[in-house]
């Protein structure tokens, strides 16, 4: 019964892993974005031809690699499977956040990250999953396009779209200075004292906290050894001085064997027979009196 519940909670666990890495899997793959697109390139970023050819970044927004390998780009929503970018090539795995950049020049012989359309006589650039059915990201071109000038999210990944003030392949298209919040805070305590307090705060708080765990736990157990200490003192109150309680296991098998010889050995078995003996006297015995005479000698 122990082996087959551990055998359950096994496969139930080995299941919920399954579930979770099939579930990483394809969030991976639909954290994928197209990030910022250049569709008429005249000066700006040169393939490795050492052509300048349209060009499409993709962001990976995931905070593990996706592989891209196995999956298509198309410029017509009615043809999901125009190009299938080739599995298997270490150079289509994109790291957690960062990019990959696909040429749209119609030259797919020039290698992996060349595709089979032209991009400036597109109207749109859509991503569809290895199934060939499930559309991952799709943006339009239907814009007055200006020359070298690219098309993106003004944040990674975000929502909005726009015209760049700078072009940005393979890397971030904000490219204006972001503040932390370690430096906003700084502004806002330059001396430090807040910092110290809140930090002294938070370590006092959690050994306030520890304190009180570990006192109600310490309460608990007291309280288990309490009762079970009184339960032995109870069961042994009960028990009587003189030995005359519950018997062992001993003594009940030493009465059991008496039992069975006594019932069964030290009796003997004998045959119930009567005999009658006729007797020659013709008057009864029982009627004469010299029967009732007691013979008292002197």
């Amino acid at each position: 019964m122990l082996f087959k519940g551990k055998l359950s909670i096994q496969l139930l666990l080995f299941g919920v892993l399954f579930c979770l890495t099939t579930t990483v899997k394809a969030q991976s793959t639909m954290d994928l974005r197209i990030n910022e697109v250049l569709v008429m390139n005249q000066a700006n970023y040169i393939d490795d031809f050492g052509q300048h050819s349209p060009w499409i970044e993709f962001f990976n927004s995931a905070y593990n690699t996706v592989d891209m390998g196995g999956l298509y780009l198309t410029n017509d929503l009615e043809k999901p499977t125009m190009y299938q970018i080739a599995k298997g090539d270490p150079t289509t795995k994109i790291a957690p956040q960062n990019y990959l950049v696909f040429w749209g020049d119609d030259h797919s012989t020039r290698g992996i990250r060349h595709l089979n359309f032209d991009l400036s006589s597109s109207k749109l650039v859509a991503l569809f999953d290895a199934n060939g059915r499930t559309l991952i990201d799709v943006v339009k071109l239907d814009q007055t396009h200006r020359t070298d000038t690219t098309y993106g999210r003004i944040t990674d990944g975000g929502s909005e779209w726009g015209f760049l003030d700078k072009s940005t392949p393979g890397a971030n298209n904000n490219t204006k200075t972001v503040i932390t919040s370690a430096e906003k805070f700084g502004m806002v305590d330059p001396s430090g004292l807040g910092m110290a307090v809140i930090a002294m705060s938070v370590v006092f708080s959690a050994l306030a906290l520890l304190y009180v765990f570990f006192k109600n736990v310490a309460k608990l157990y007291t309280i288990d050894y309490r009762r079970l200490s009184a339960r032995k003192q109870v069961v042994a109150s009960e028990k009587p001085a003189d030995g005359s309680g519950e018997h062992t296991g001993e003594v009940n098998a030493a009465i059991a064997m008496a039992l069975h010889l006594y019932r069964n050995q030290l009796h003997d078995h004998e045959n119930t027979v009567l005999t009658i003996r006729k007797v020659s006297r013709t008057y009864s015995p029982w009627s004469s009196k010299i029967y009732g005479v007691l013979n008292n000698s002197r």
